[in-house]
């Protein structure tokens, strides 16, 4: 994997973590299910954008070749 796109995954990675903590304790605290689903939206956003960090890698550094 090249450096740089393991560098951007590890760290969006780290934040996705981050966020999936802040969905857990909104469910433990029982906030409003509107707010939920945003914050499940953007965390799907989020994962997007892993896999194409993921797929960039792939073509680069696997398909070209």
């Amino acid at each position: 994997m090249r450096k740089e796109i393991k560098t951007k995954a590890f760290r969006r990675l780290k934040i996705i973590e981050g966020q999936v903590r802040g969905l857990q304790r909104m469910v433990d605290e029982e906030e409003y299910c509107i707010d939920i689903i945003t914050q499940t939206s953007a965390l799907k956003e989020a994962l997007s954008g892993i896999e194409q960090l993921i797929l960039e890698n792939h073509l680069t550094t696997h398909v070209i070749h």
